[in-house]
């Protein structure tokens, strides 16, 4: 039982990634996130990768950036806080581990991400089809 549970008629509010204001929320770039195995930063982190651009339910992966080696929930995160500009996986690197689902926490390649049909294959978590509309901010897909 939380705190908030405990007391009878309190309501618990939620930012728009699902956590509770004051709670270990990402905001700018900390060296390091105690709720993930690799690096992930952003703006409003939620602990599967929510983010205060995209938090939807199936918004739960975090991309690798291959000009700094950190994971973001999305190319707005890693411009609002990354202070580089971003560069995009070359076709040759598809092979690196650089999708991290966050339900499962499990670090996808890139090839198994865009050949994952929108589901990891891991878990069976659904995953944004929306995304692929950007994929070519992350991957050269063109």
């Amino acid at each position: 039982m939380n705190s908030d549970e405990s007391q009878p008629g309190r309501k618990t509010s939620r930012n728009k990634s699902g956590a509770r204001p004051g709670s270990h929320s990402t905001v700018r770039a900390p060296a390091t996130d105690d709720r993930f195995e690799v690096p992930v930063r952003g703006v409003d982190v939620g602990v599967e990768t929510r983010c205060a651009h995209y938090h939807g339910p199936q918004d739960v992966i975090a991309i690798r950036f291959v000009c700094c080696g950190v994971f973001y929930p999305c190319h707005a995160c890693h411009e609002e806080t990354a202070g580089h500009p971003p560069e995009r996986w070359p076709r040759d690197q598809f092979d690196a581990s650089a999708v991290l689902c966050g339900q499962c926490k499990t670090t996808l390649t890139i090839e198994q991400y865009l050949k994952a049909e929108h589901t990891c294959p891991a878990c069976g978590a659904a995953f944004n089809p929306g995304c692929e509309r950007h994929h070519d901010r992350y991957f050269c897909v063109d």
